[in-house]
């Protein structure tokens, strides 16, 4: 039964079911460590001829040094940590406690000496005693740090995936020992990744450092790796996603860790350790803002932002709060998104410059009331129903909400000198091929022929119209991104409508930055489009979401095409055939010339259109829109007879 209890088996499992040490039990390992240690010094001692302790009756004096060193233990609650995760701390109040203690004895031994004439102990022995009691207590908590970490290492590395460090510099270092100290563990660190093949003989906290002389994915099937933490900070945007894809094209994980100086507590290193997300992959540069334009537009004034609760809407209002305005108005019809966006600013702290409005930009005369009371400087008109195949079937809601919508918030913009109205657009809007295209179009066309009112009339204090044309965004509400991981969540498959389908993809910070910017610089009657960066193939896309997710595509998640929807174009432009841009002082975002229409005849031709819309004939409908955007030609639609 003993020799049971005493077998490798048993005894690894009494370890890794003891979770931690009980602290009575720590104790009495610090008295045995005290007890070995002044034995030793008294040996030490005794061997040069000296006496330890200077009484025949040794015993009470014995337990005064123990009883004191207990003592400090308390004091300095060396006994309160656990000790498989001691640290530094632990070691400085070990250290503490037996200076406090060498300190305690020394002045007794004074004060001895000068009442009595004579010293209780030696001095020296005292210090002997101290440096060997400090060694014994930090060296004993080290070796059971160590037992506890390679036997729970050894349960626990089974099961976590093998995973190597891109980097050597101090920032894959410090993600390293963050990872190692995690509880629970995600990783098995098994090495360092080398890129400059400058330290193949060296070691990093017990690892081998790896030199990269052929593929990343070549070297990491060396190392039986199943994943990769791309940690250096030298790598350029172009190295990474050239990393990223061929980790990707092998089916192997891909983790990213922001720079460690960009963080305030250091602690939090390993929870910023995450898997690299489609954003991630955008093959784009930062945007630097123009932020005391934009802070002179926006800062100490009232901001009107409609379709508030949307995914463009709400990021804007959270970045016009950063330029500190008076008061934001944030208004859309979407009840319980409204509601969620008000509970994520009270908890951030800002929700008394927060006025919401539940209401339909329909309403002209709810918008009216809106106006009135709140009397907004600046406007951006964010609330649009964009889903194309939806619109198709439903073009009198297309016109209701994306131009008279407009048209009302446009009208009472004049009427109560908004200063600036800037207006969120779509790449569709051009030579338009859908009814939610031709609809924001005809917006387009209408806030432009305000401008152009304006300046025939010379009038200084005009509303200055400014609108803003980008295409997909990443994450936003109803965008493929969503969708995909909703697929994926599923089981799949993933449905794509054509194999040669492209979009531009921006994310939701990135094109509400821009808006902010465009909103800035503009001085009336622009059209500002954005550099999109490069078309991205919805069916690469598609894989890449898979690959992210840890499957592999077409066999553990299948991709379906399905053909395809009314109105949806095999790829999008930012350009009408007849404009042409002109640059402006930032790389990122360039106007679009496009020709302009006198406000009274299109004024006519839009009141028009809103009456027929109200009738809700569809043919009739989109046969006046494509009259008033003569570009507009339905593709894989109902509607594309009208065009003959």
């Amino acid at each position: 039964m003993v020799l049971g209890f005493l077998s490798r088996k048993d005894l690894l499992s009494s370890i890794r079911n003891l979770s931690y040490l009980p602290r009575w039990i720590v104790v009495g390992i610090d008295v045995v460590v005290l007890i070995i240690s002044f034995l030793f010094t008294k040996l030490v001692i005794n061997g040069i001829g000296l006496r330890f302790i200077g009484f025949e009756n040794k015993i009470p004096y014995i337990f005064l040094l123990l009883g004191v060193n207990v003592l400090s233990f308390w004091i300095f609650r060396t006994y309160s940590g656990i000790i498989r995760h001691s640290s530094y701390t632990d070691a400085i109040k070990l250290l503490f406690s037996q200076i406090s203690v060498l300190v305690f004895f020394v002045v007794l031994n004074t004060v001895f000496e000068v009442v009595y004439g004579y010293k209780i102990y030696l001095n020296t022995a005292l210090f002997i005693n101290m440096v060997l009691s400090f060694c014994g207590l930090f060296l004993y908590r080290v070796v059971v740090k160590q037992v506890f970490e390679h036997f729970f290492s050894e349960k626990n590395d089974l099961k976590l995936p093998r995973t190597i460090i891109y980097g050597t510099d101090a920032n894959a270092l410090s993600v390293a020992k963050a990872l190692k100290l995690e509880v629970p563990s995600r990783f098995k660190i098994v090495g360092f990744v080398d890129k400059n093949s400058q330290n193949s003989s060296k070691r990093m906290m017990d690892l081998p450092i790896l030199i990269l002389k052929k593929k990343l994915p070549t070297l990491m099937r060396s190392v039986n790796a199943e994943g990769v933490i791309i940690a250096d900070k030298s790598l350029s945007k172009e190295e990474r996603l050239v990393i990223v894809e061929q980790c990707l094209e092998f089916n192997y994980k891909v983790y990213i860790v922001p720079l460690i100086t960009d963080w305030e507590n250091q602690k939090e290193i390993s929870q910023k350790v995450k898997s690299i997300q489609i954003e991630d992959l955008l093959d784009r540069k930062p945007i630097v803002l123009d932020g005391k334009a934009i802070s002179k537009q926006l800062k100490d004034k009232t901001i009107l932002i409609t379709g508030a609760a949307g995914s463009i809407g709400s990021e804007i209002v959270r970045q016009v709060l950063f330029f500190k305005p008076k008061r934001i108005i944030a208004l859309d019809q979407a009840e319980t998104p409204l509601h969620n966006l008000c509970l994520e600013l009270i908890n951030g702290g800002v929700a008394d410059k927060i006025t919401t409005v539940v209401a339909d930009i329909r309403n002209k005369d709810m918008m009216n009331a809106v106006f009135k009371i709140h009397k907004p400087e600046v406007v951006f008109h964010a609330a649009a129903y964009k889903h194309v195949p939806l619109m198709e079937e439903n073009p009198s809601q297309a016109i209701l909400t994306n131009v008279e919508g407009t048209k009302n918030l446009a009208d009472l913009s004049c009427t109560f000198k908004v200063k600036n109205f800037v207006m969120v657009s779509t790449d569709k809007a051009v030579n338009p091929s859908n009814v939610m295209g031709a609809s924001k179009r005809i917006a387009e066309k209408y806030v432009q022929s305000l401008q152009l009112k304006a300046n025939a009339e010379r009038d200084a204090k005009s509303t200055k119209f400014i609108t803003t044309r980008f295409g997909n965004v990443l994450g936003s509400n109803g965008s493929v991104v969503p969708l995909f991981t909703k697929q994926i969540a599923a089981g799949g498959p993933l449905t794509i409508t054509h194999p040669d389908i492209i979009r531009y993809f921006m994310t939701i910070p990135e094109a509400c930055q821009l808006v902010l910017e465009a909103g800035a610089m503009g001085k009336g009657g622009e059209i500002y489009i954005f550099d999109m960066g490069k078309p991205v193939k919805i069916i690469d896309l598609a894989r890449k979401m898979i690959k992210l997710a840890g499957f592999i595509p077409e066999q553990d998640i299948k991709i379906k095409i399905v053909g395809l929807r009314p109105g949806e174009k095999l790829y999008e432009e930012l350009l009408n055939d007849t404009s042409k841009t002109i640059p402006t002082h930032h790389h990122k975002i360039m106007i679009a010339e496009e020709i302009q229409e006198e406000f009274e005849i299109l004024h006519d031709e839009i009141e028009e259109l809103i009456t027929i819309a109200n009738f809700h004939k569809k043919e009739a409908i989109v046969s006046k829109m494509k009259k008033i955007v003569p570009e507009f030609k339905s593709m894989n639609s109902a509607f594309e007879a009208l065009d003959k």
